[in-house]
C-alpha cells in the first residue's frame, strides 16, 4: 500500500491506514533517509493510538516507552549503534516478544535480530513537503 502525504495535516490519516494495514502486527520497521520524517510520522501513529506523552527521537537514549490506554509504545532509534551487540545488551527481545507497538527507526542496523512478522514503513522523499510512504506487511 503507498501513501502520499503533501503536509504535515496528512499525517493522522496516513497513521490511522499504517495501523489498519498492520492489522495484529505490533512491530513497525521505519526506513528512510535522515530527514525523511520517520519520528514525525511516528508521533503521529502514537497519537492514533492514544499517547499522550511527548514523542521525541530516541536517538541517544536509543528506546523510549510511552504510556496509552491499549499499552506501553516502545519506539526505537538503532542509528546510533556500532553493532548488534548493544540491541542484545539492551535486551530488545523483551520488548519485542511485549506483544506492545514497537517502532523501529534504522532496523537495518539490527537486521539479524528482526522478527520473522513485522510491517515495513519507507518514506520516499519526493520534495520538499512530500512523501511516498509504502507499508508492507511481511
Amino acid at each position: 500500500m503507498d501513501i502520499i502525504t503533501s503536509s504535515p495535516a496528512d499525517l493522522p490519516g496516513a497513521a490511522k491506514s499504517i495501523l489498519k494495514a498492520a492489522g495484529s502486527n505490533r512491530i513497525l520497521l521505519f526506513y528512510g533517509e535522515m530527514g525523511a520524517g520517520k519520528t514525525t510520522l511516528i508521533k503521529s501513529l502514537c497519537e492514533a493510538l492514544g499517547v499522550n506523552d511527548a514523542v521525541t527521537s530516541p536517538t541517544f537514549s536509543i528506546v523510549n516507552e510511552y504510556r496509552s490506554s491499549n499499552g506501553p509504545v516502545f519506539h526505537f532509534d538503532f542509528y546510533r549503534l556500532s553493532n548488534q551487540s548493544e540491541a542484545l545488551d539492551l535486551g530488545y527481545e523483551e520488548y519485542f516478544d511485549s506483544g506492545n507497538y514497537c517502532f523501529i527507526e534504522w532496523p537495518e542496523k539490527i537486521a539479524g535480530l528482526i522478527p520473522d512478522q513485522y510491517t515495513g514503513i519507507r518514506i520516499l522523499v519526493l520534495d520538499a513537503t512530500t512523501r511516498q510512504v509504502t507499508v508492507e506487511n511481511i
